[in-house]
C-alpha cells in the first residue's frame, strides 16, 4: 500500500510541474512586447472550434503559439509578404460576452483561415501589414 501512495504522489508532482510550466509559458508569451491574443481556425467551418493562441510581431513576420501547449516554438509563422487580410466582420458582443471583436479572414500561401481579434489588435495587424516595404500595396482589402 505505501508503494501506491508514492506512485500517486509522483504522478501528482509530475502533473503539478507540467501545469506550472504551462502557466509560466503563457505568462511569458503574453508579456512579450508586441504580443496579443489571437484565436485561429481554418476557414469553411463557421461552427468549428477556435484554437486559442498568442501572437507576436517579429521582424517581417508574426509568430503564433497555441495557448495550451508546452512547445518552445511557435505553431505558426506568417511572413508579412505572404499574408493577406481578405475581409473582416464585427462580431456580436452579446454572442461573445466581450467588447469589440472582429472575425478576420486571412490568406497565407493560398490557405484560408480566420482569426478572432480584439478591435485594437485587428487595427494593429492592419497597420503592420500596410507598413510593408514599398511595392506591397495589396495586403489589406
Amino acid at each position: 500500500m505505501p508503494g501506491v501512495i508514492w506512485i500517486a504522489i509522483a504522478v501528482l508532482g509530475a502533473l503539478a510541474l507540467v501545469l506550472a510550466a504551462g502557466i509560466s509559458r503563457l505568462r511569458t508569451l503574453s508579456r512579450r512586447v508586441g504580443s496579443f491574443n489571437c484565436n485561429a481556425r481554418p476557414t469553411g467551418n463557421p461552427e468549428g472550434s477556435w484554437t486559442p493562441g498568442i501572437a507576436q510581431y517579429a521582424v517581417g513576420r508574426i509568430e503564433w503559439w497555441r495557448c495550451w501547449s508546452l512547445s518552445p516554438r511557435p505553431a505558426r509563422t506568417w511572413y508579412r509578404e505572404r499574408l493577406t487580410v481578405t475581409g473582416r466582420t464585427p462580431l456580436d458582443p452579446d454572442e461573445r460576452g466581450q467588447g469589440d471583436h472582429y472575425l478576420v479572414q486571412c490568406r497565407y500561401d493560398g490557405l484560408d483561415f480566420e482569426l478572432d481579434l480584439a478591435a485594437g489588435d485587428y487595427f494593429g495587424l492592419a497597420s503592420w501589414l500596410e507598413a510593408a516595404p514599398p511595392g506591397r500595396q495589396d495586403l489589406v482589402l
